[in-house]
C-alpha cells in the first residue's frame, strides 16, 4: 500500500463505500482490512478537514442484501444510504459455489446470475452514489470478445450496458482482449496484471532460482499471452519462448475448434527452469500438455503462473500430472473462487491480490494516475535485488 503522504496534495473524490457481492466476500473483506489499516494512519491535520470527512473509518463495507423470491427472481436492497459516496462494487462472476432456490430446486449461480446481481446493485445505487466503479477481476464473457460468423458479441454488449447504467470506471485483470473498451471509449477502463504478485510468490517459495538468461525461460502457452510473457521475462532478465496452438478448424467441440498440437518456438530449454505465464487455467488440458512437452524437452522445473485458476474439469488431472513430474508449482491469484481442495494441494501457491486492489481503490478515490500500480517494474526489481542478497521475505517499500 502506498504511503498516504503520496495523497497529501489531493483530496478524495468522495467517501469510499465498498459493495462486496456474495461471490467475492473473502477477497472483499481482505481489501477492506487493508483500506482500514492504511487510512487509520492519516495525519491528524486532515481529521478536521471537511474534504476528508469519512476518510478514516472502521469499515468501508456497504450493508446491503440480494434476496431472491421462490420463483428465482431477485432484487438488491440497500440497508444504508450511499448518497454522495464513491462506490466500488466487487463481483466474482466465476464463483460457482453459491446456490439459490427456484421452485424448490437448488441452482448453482452461473456467470449470468452474478452479472444480473451486479446490475441490480447498480440499479439500486445509481442516482444516489456520487460515482459508481465496478471491480470485476474476471471479465464477464471476456472470451467472447469478437464475432466469428453468426454469433453474439457478449463482452462488448455487457460493458456498454454497464456504462449506460452509470458506471464511471471499470477495473479488471488480464482481460482476454483489452480492446473491448472500444465498446464504450469515453468511460474508464483499467486492465491490470499480477506480475509483481507472481514474482513475489515464486521467489518466496523457491530459494535457489538463478535469474538470468542461462537458467530461466518465460514461456507463453499461446499467442495471446505473448505480450505478458515478454514483459515478465524482460524484468527478470530471462529469455522468452512461446507455443502456438495448431487447431482443427473443420471441427467444433464444445463451441471451439479443438487443438491438434502445441508447437514450440524458442531457444533450447534443456536444464533450464521454465515459468509459464497465462491469463487463466480453464480445464487445464492445454496447460498440462504444454508442461508435458517442456519436460520432454529436458526442462529442469516448470512453474505455472495463471491469473485465474478455474479448474473446470476438477483437479484429478493436475494431481496425476504432479505425481508424474509434469510440473512443479501452480500459482494463481485469489481474484476468483478457488475450490477448497485446491488450497490444500502441495503444488499450489496463491498470490494474494487484496493489498494491490486496496491500493488501486485508494489511487482512484484520489483521482491519481494508476500508472505506478499498472506497471510495477521498479517494485519487481527491488524484490529481485533483495532475493539476490539472500532475503527470505520481500518488502517492496524498503
Amino acid at each position: 500500500m502506498p504511503n498516504l503522504n503520496e495523497f497529501a496534495n489531493t483530496i478524495p473524490v468522495a467517501p469510499i463505500k465498498l459493495a462486496v457481492l456474495n461471490s467475492a466476500t473473502e477477497l472483499g473483506n481482505k481489501i477492506n482490512k487493508y483500506l482500514v489499516k492504511a487510512r487509520s494512519n492519516i495525519s491528524s491535520i486532515y481529521k478536521d478537514d471537511p474534504a476528508f470527512q469519512g476518510y478514516a473509518e472502521e469499515s468501508y463495507l456497504m450493508n446491503f442484501s440480494t434476496p431472491r423470491f421462490n420463483s428465482g427472481e431477485g432484487k438488491a436492497v440497500l440497508n444504508e444510504s450511499v448518497r454522495g459516496k464513491d462506490l466500488f462494487i466487487l463481483v466474482d462472476v466465476c464463483n460457482h459455489s453459491l446456490t439459490y432456490k427456484m421452485n424448490g430446486f437448488i441452482n448453482h449461480m452461473s456467470p449470468d446470475d452474478h452479472y444480473q446481481e451486479l446490475k441490480r446493485v447498480i440499479a439500486a445505487t445509481n442516482g444516489k452514489a456520487h460515482r459508481i466503479n465496478v471491480i470485476m477481476p474476471f471479465l464477464y464473457e471476456g472470451r467472447q470478445h469478437r464475432r466469428n460468423g453468426r454469433e453474439s458479441l457478449d463482452c462488448a454488449y455487457a460493458f456498454e450496458e454497464l456504462v449506460d447504467m452509470g458506471v464511471s470506471n471499470f477495473i479488471t485483470f488480464d482481460a482476454h482482449d483489452p480492446r473491448i473498451q472500444n465498446a464504450a471509449p469515453l468511460s474508464g477502463f483499467d486492465n491490470f496484471s499480477p506480475n509483481y504478485q507472481f514474482a513475489r510468490t515464486l521467489l518466496r517459495s523457491e530459494k535457489d532460482l538463478v535469474l538470468d538468461k542461462e537458467h530461466i525461460i518465460v514461456i507463453s502457452p499461446d499467442e495471446g499471452a505473448l505480450e505478458r510473457a515478454i514483459y515478465f521475462s524482460t524484468v527478470l532478465g530471462a529469455d522468452t519462448g512461446m507455443f502456438y496452438k495448431r487447431r482443427d478448424y473443420s471441427t467444433i467441440v464444445n463451441g471451439k475448434n479443438p487443438i491438434v498440437a502445441h508447437e514450440f518456438l524458442g531457444n533450447d530449454i534443456k536444464g533450464k527452469d521454465i515459468i509459464i505465464i497465462d491469463d487463466m487455467i480453464s480445464s487445464g488440458e492445454s496447460m498440462l500438455d504444454t508442461s508435458r512437452q517442456l519436460k520432454n524437452m529436458k526442462a529442469k522445473r516448470v512453474f505455472i503462473c495463471a491469473t485465474f485458476g478455474l479448474f473446470t474439469n476438477g483437479l484429478d488431472a493436475f494431481d496425476k500430472a504432479y505425481a508424474d513430474g509434469v510440473f512443479d508449482r501452480v500459482i494463481t491469484t485469489n481474484l476468483c473462487y478457488r475450490p477448497p481442495e485446491l488450497l490444500k494441494k502441495k503444488y499450489y501457491l496463491e498470490a494474494d491480490m487484496s493489498k494491490f486492489l486496496a491500493s488501486i481503490i485508494n489511487f482512484m478515490n484520489h483521482d491519481l494516475s494508476t500508472e505506478n500500480v499498472m506497471t510495477p517494474t521498479k517494485r519487481i526489481q527491488k524484490i529481485l535485488a533483495q532475493y539476490s542478497e539472500g532475503a527470505s521475505d520481500f518488502d517492496d517499500e524498503k
